[in-house]
């Protein structure tokens, strides 16, 4: 009777422990699919009344993440560089190409206590953009375009997402994320130097995994 007892309590003292999620001095990382779809406006390229659009595109997207305390943490962006072909409505086509690098950090709030598996958060931060290896390809260069170059960008940034503890190191995560992102396109067309502000302003999606150290 008493091994039966003893028993009866430890099924119900693991049954009563809740995997702690992220609570104050954790770091973890997560690391997935990330999707920049561009919500994307420009300028009038000059003499015409065509803009210039850019694509969606994906790539491998990383966060790495502290826990200042047990509902507000850091984190910081990062991904393989993401490759944007550019295309406008006066040739109906892609006409150019860019790299491009979105570090972006972050200050989220948890919104549930740290034992709970749910753990949905929202943050606000800052996001810079490197554009870098920009080039016109055949479309453009046959409309006499050239010397394409993208100026980089600071905006403001914020996002929204959840996390699923699976056990104490493992989880998984969905998050919505959108960033201000403005920069000025400077290019020849023909021998006349040419700039057009574009607003790229994307939403980025993110599925993936995360690990607690």
């Amino acid at each position: 009777m008493k091994k039966a007892l003893c028993g009866l309590a430890v099924l119900s003292a693991l049954a009563s422990t809740n995997v702690l999620a992220h609570q104050q001095g954790d770091f973890f990382m997560r690391a997935g699919i990330a999707s920049v779809i561009p919500l994307d406006d420009s300028d009038d390229i000059t003499g015409t009344t065509s803009k210039l659009a850019v694509n969606t595109n994906t790539q491998l997207g990383l966060t790495f993440d502290y826990m200042l305390t047990d509902h507000v943490g850091l984190s910081l962006l990062a991904a393989t560089p993401f490759s944007h072909d550019i295309s406008t409505d006066l040739l109906n086509r892609d006409i150019a190409t860019t790299k491009q690098l979105p570090p972006t950090l972050m200050v989220e709030y948890y919104f549930n206590e740290p034992a709970a598996k749910w753990q949905p958060y929202a943050g606000v931060g800052v996001n810079y953009t490197n554009f870098f290896d920009a080039h016109f390809n055949n479309n453009g260069h046959t409309a006499g375009l050239s010397d394409l170059d993208l100026d980089d960008s600071w905006g403001l940034a914020a996002n929204i997402g959840v996390d699923y503890q699976v056990n104490d190191t493992w989880f998984v995560n969905a998050s919505l994320w959108y960033a201000d992102i403005d920069t000025t396109a400077h290019y020849k067309l023909g021998s006349t130097k040419v700039s057009t502000d574009v607003d790229i302003n994307p939403v980025v999606f993110m599925a993936s995994v995360g690990y607690t150290f």
